[in-house]
């Protein structure tokens, strides 16, 4: 049995991986490349069913998609080509890089190193040319691999205590994050990046399904154990951190088969041995919950942070109109979109910063907020040259639709600096990072709710990258010296009660540029690729 609501936890974890200056110094963990884990889980003996390569064109804006959903009794199911696209566009392999000791292949959404330890299956009713099963997702072979023949949706509806939306799905896809994976190069903080890459991958995955027409919701309340069960996953190794139920049909799912047995199926190893971090298990364990009862009652209403009535000078955001807003559709953006690793010190306008806050920020259907449209994340910005904006820190108030400034300034070294010392802060046009009261989160949440938080973290970074490259800005996401970022944003930034500063950073900073001056080749773009082998792998 766990205890979601032991919340030291939560505070235990989450003081121990933070970074600073000092912290990082004195870290001696090196890259052990020889031991270097695999990008990919593999079933040795089980085929898999190639998915249709071609990308279905839906014309629909990336900007439009990021910023708006299917209303949920919208009848829709995916075929076989919309499930190839929805995997494809999230989580499948878009280009690759050539090097000495082979080829890199990057996938769809932005990941922490691009070591990709997030896996997808799918639990799914009878689709169009897509028989009811459990299926993984194989991004080497662009395939499903079928671990059970069935409709298991009705186990899904019991592990999620009732959830209407898993209830009316035909498809759910239930996103798995793999430890050594991560932590091969991260370690304990690993657990910060589940949250953060399986948002950005979400990101993508809701965008084109709005695209596609599918109504969709993410479920971040589950009986944990039941749905590693279902997956037949080893916790120590690989567990389930978030569900997405896409699209809706009236009729509730049949009963599930009676039994889920074990599978027992081989699975191909990592690297030659891994390196056990208890705290980020220890964190996992802590906030599971154990029963359908736990999970109805950890649903609820969220708690909203009260912001102070700005008191300093503000700025009216202006976000492009409908019919001003570049029209490339959203799979072209996620194709051609990369974490830009150098950046030119050019300006960027008002407008277009103001589309990517306004766009990314219009609510995410998840279970975890409630009403709809509430959010656990703010997001506060250094601003270097952005046409329109003096330079300098500020907070974005999102209901009212404007930009408060808090202090003015050149901040490029703070920047540089807080983003653990490199440049590409110091060299973007702005840099956003999102902060969130854990202490409210916590109390109203239990453990869980750190997950939650940074999962919408992820999210939200994942839609900031969308709206910058669907204007063809360069972005990237970064790492930070905790503490001092919110040092740098007191006293606005700075919690109350008594804990002490508990408006904690959650997650990457998103690092802004009018053009980065490095780009990422891209080879096949449009089509999914054949079989691969990956030699290496660096950061995106």
């Amino acid at each position: 049995m766990t205890d979601n609501r032991k919340l030291e936890a939560a505070w235990t974890y989450h003081e121990a991986t933070k970074h600073s200056h000092a912290s990082i110094r004195a870290n001696s963990h090196f890259l052990d490349w020889d031991n270097q884990p695999m990008p990919f889980k593999i079933y040795p003996t089980l085929e898999p069913l190639r998915l249709p390569g071609e990308v279905r064109q839906t014309g629909v804006a990336a900007l439009s998609a990021i910023a708006e959903g299917v209303p949920a009794q919208t009848n829709a199911a995916p075929d076989l080509e919309a499930v190839a696209q929805l995997l494809y566009l999230s989580a499948g392999i878009t280009r690759k890089r050539n090097y000495p000791g082979g080829e890199i292949y990057f996938r769809a959404a932005a990941c922490t190193g691009a070591l990709y330890e997030v896996e997808l299956y799918l639990v799914c009713g009878d689709l169009a040319n897509l028989p009811a099963g459990v299926y993984h997702f194989a991004p080497a072979e662009f395939g499903l691999r079928r671990l059970r023949a069935g409709d298991y949706r009705r186990f899904l509806l019991e592990a999620t205590g009732g959830e209407s939306a898993i209830a009316h799905a035909p498809l759910a896809i239930i996103c798995t994050c793999t430890y050594w994976r991560n932590a091969w190069k991260y370690q304990d903080r690993t657990y910060r990046h589940f949250g953060w890459d399986n948002g950005t991958l979400l990101a993508n995955l809701l965008a084109v399904g709005t695209a596609l027409g599918l109504p969709a919701r993410v479920v971040c309340g589950f009986v944990d154990a039941s749905v590693n069960r279902l997956l037949d996953i080893e916790p120590r190794h690989e567990v389930a951190f978030s569900l997405v139920a896409l699209g809706h049909v009236a009729a509730l799912p049949p009963q599930s088969p009676a039994e889920t047995p074990p599978l027992c199926l081989e699975t191909v190893p990592l690297s030659r041995h891994e390196v056990d971090y208890p705290l980020m298990r220890e964190m996992h364990a802590a906030s599971s919950l154990d029963s359908a009862e736990e999970v109805e009652t950890w649903r609820g209403q969220t708690p909203m942070t009260d912001f102070p009535p700005p008191a300093g000078p503000l700025v009216q955001l202006q976000p492009f109109s409908d019919s001003e807003i570049p029209r490339d559709p959203i799979e072209q953006v996620i194709l051609r979109r990369g974490s830009s690793r150098q950046f030119a010190r050019t300006p960027i306008g008002l407008a277009q910063l103001s589309t990517m806050l306004d766009r990314a920020n219009r609510g995410l259907p998840a279970d975890f907020l409630d009403p709809p449209g509430a959010q656990l994340n703010h997001l506060y910005l250094i601003v270097h040259a952005v046409e329109g904006l003096h330079p300098g820190a500020y907070v974005f108030h999102r209901s009212r639709g404007v930009l408060e400034c808090l202090k003015q300034g050149n901040f490029r070294a703070q920047a540089g600096y807080l983003g653990l010392e490199q440049e590409l802060p110091a060299d973007a046009a702005a840099d956003i990072f999102l902060l969130a009261d854990l202490r409210l989160i916590l109390q109203r949440f239990g453990n869980r709710g750190y997950r939650a938080v940074q999962l919408e973290a992820g999210i939200l970074g994942g839609k900031l990258y969308l709206g910058a490259y669907a204007q063809r800005l360069g972005a990237t996401g970064l790492t930070f010296y905790d503490d001092d970022v919110i040092r740098f944003f007191s006293p606005h930034a700075e919690g109350s009660g008594g804990r002490g500063q508990e408006r904690q950073t959650q997650t990457l900073a998103i690092c802004l540029t009018a053009d980065s001056i490095r780009k990422l080749s891209c080879a096949g773009e449009g089509r999914a690729p054949d079989t691969v082998t990956v030699a290496a792998q660096q950061e995106e």
